[in-house]
């Protein structure tokens, strides 16, 4: 795999993680509804957990030349 695809591969992953500060954020904070606030954080851990096993797939795939 070439560099520049492991380079958009983790701002992806990076990206994952972005969204699932803001959904943390309108879970704990903005929603009133308990049910909306489960899927909400649901689909937050669920883009964290996707964006770490991305980042180690990322890091541990190795060095490119």
């Amino acid at each position: 795999m070439s560099a520049l695809m492991k380079m958009w591969i983790s701002f992806g992953s990076m990206g994952f993680m972005f969204l699932a500060i803001l959904a943390i954020f309108f879970s704990r904070y903005k929603i009133s509804n308990r049910f909306f606030k489960f899927i909400t954080a649901l689909i937050a851990y669920i883009l964290m957990f996707l964006a770490g096993i991305i980042m180690l797939f990322v890091v541990l795939s190795g060095p490119t030349l």
